[in-house]
């Protein structure tokens, strides 16, 4: 099993990591205000000023596959073996990977000001990005390569990319007057791994009576570590692979309480050392022991030794997977005595770096320090995700827990408990999971507006981004 989790992670997630998580916008909460820097986290006269985590994850886990492979990689992570029945041989189907990591081990915020709702922040979080496609064939010569004549041209044409990252963000965020409001993150980034290849070409002789076969193939490769020589030491944060990142917010709120944000995140990069290796390959290895169990191994060894067989060390410079989103909503008072609070939100995400768009309806529906939140997305992929989450929040205190795609967790989970279960399917047009979690606490002195102070208040003092939005809209405190 650990060799084919190996194979599967080679040619799939050889591809790859990142995960939005749409079911946190306007909760206020310390991680939605991290990754939305517009979003106020603390209420004035109502929390207290220093914001914390507790050194508690607050995280992010996602993961999908879609395409005509599901069946099969399920049937042998669960049960043991292929089955190669939905797979289109021939036709150019093609399945794609996402998955995706994003973990908050720290979060530290505290309200400078109450002139400007002024909050300061600083975080470290680590995160995974990107993703993958690989054609029906390439799945079916994991299960079953005696199907295939002596020569087959194009089945392993596939490409990828990964890498993951340590980020220690500094967050400022203002309210510039009674309707405007900005924020800003600012990332030093610390490159943990990277790996990304194009195979554009390959072509295989299979010589079934010797057992083995000849694989060609020609692309491009990167790689930020030796194969083979990367460690548990090598996860923590070092400085050999440095890059930088910026994250914009701003936020209006109108008289009727509409409430806009837009939002560019985590543009960056990351410059990695000139050990790395990259390289264009066209070159030919051998796989032995066709009919053997130890077939996938021998498979996953030469197709990488193929790839990195004509690299040099050299370094290189990856780009972050950026967003850009727009988010409007409003909130109405709804039952007795206005005892529920319903918030909808509709959120439009586009990546800056691919083709991926995703629209989002949020619905949060809170009473009193409990909110519970439904969420419908749907994506280019033509991918459909049902979502909720469960939420404490208080002033002063806030958990939640939840799952953007609750359809296909429980699915996946069910096959997971049944392993020898026939009812291993295909799951529809995609198989995933995906689960957050979240914790942290308000702590330090109560803030107080002057009139409400019942101690010396926080500083008026103008801050130099408010005193220049004032002077170039000419409005006064």
């Amino acid at each position: 099993m650990k060799k084919f989790f190996t194979i599967v992670f080679f040619l799939v997630l050889h591809s790859f990591l990142f995960a939005q998580q749409f079911s946190q916008y306007n909760t206020g909460t310390l991680y939605d205000s991290f990754e939305n820097p517009s979003q106020a986290s603390f209420i004035p006269d109502s929390s207290r000023n220093v914001g914390f985590n507790l050194f508690v994850p607050n995280f992010n886990t996602d993961f999908v596959l879609s395409g005509n492979a599901q069946k099969q990689f399920k049937k042998r992570v669960f049960a043991g073996r292929y089955d190669e029945s939905t797979l289109q041989l021939g036709q150019g189907r093609l399945n794609y990977v996402n998955a995706n990591v994003n973990a908050y081990e720290f979060m530290l915020k505290v309200y400078t000001s109450v002139n400007g709702d002024e909050e300061i922040g600083v975080s470290l979080q680590t995160k995974g990005e990107g993703r993958g496609i690989f054609p029906d064939d390439a799945a079916q010569l994991l299960g079953d390569n005696s199907i295939y004549g002596d020569e087959v041209t194009g089945i392993l044409n596939m490409a990828g990319n990964y890498q993951a990252y340590h980020q220690i963000g500094f967050t400022y965020r203002e309210s510039l007057d009674d309707h405007f409001a900005f924020g800003v993150k600012l990332s030093g980034l610390l490159g943990i791994v990277y790996n990304k290849f194009n195979i554009y070409h390959s072509f295989i002789n299979f010589d079934q009576a010797n057992d083995r076969a000849f694989i060609s193939l020609a692309g491009k490769y990167y790689a930020s570590f030796e194969p083979g020589k990367f460690e548990k030491s090598d996860l923590l944060p070092k400085t050999k692979n440095p890059g930088a990142s910026i994250s914009l917010g701003a936020a209006y709120k109108a008289d009727d309480g509409v409430k806009m944000q837009w939002n560019i995140k985590d543009l960056g990069f990351i410059h990695w050392n000139k050990l790395s290796f990259v390289g264009s390959f066209n070159n030919t290895g051998l796989v032995r022991g066709l009919s053997t169990r130890g077939y996938e191994q021998n498979l996953f060894t030469t197709v990488s030794s193929v790839m990195q067989s004509q690299s040099v060390r050299q370094s290189f410079t990856s780009l972050t997977n950026a967003h850009a989103e727009f988010s409007v909503s409003k909130s109405y008072w709804l039952g007795y005595n206005g005892r529920f609070k319903y918030t909808p939100t509709v959120v439009l995400s586009k990546e800056l770096l691919y083709t991926g768009f995703t629209g989002v309806l949020v619905n949060h529906l809170q009473h009193g320090n409990l909110v519970a939140t439904l969420t419908g997305s749907y994506d280019d992929a033509r991918i459909f995700n049902f979502g909720g989450q469960f939420m404490i929040k208080s002033p002063n205190t806030e958990f939640f827990i939840g799952c953007d795609r609750l359809l296909q967790t429980t699915s996946l989970l069910r096959v997971a408990m049944n392993k020898n279960s026939s009812q291993i399917s295909q799951s529809g047009q995609f198989s995933g999971a995906n689960f957050y979690m979240g914790f942290s606490l308000k702590l330090g002195t109560l803030i107080e507006h002057q009139a409400n102070a019942s101690s010396i208040p926080m500083s008026a003092e103008r801050s130099f981004v408010k005193r220049f939005w004032q002077r170039i809209t000419g409005k006064g405190d």
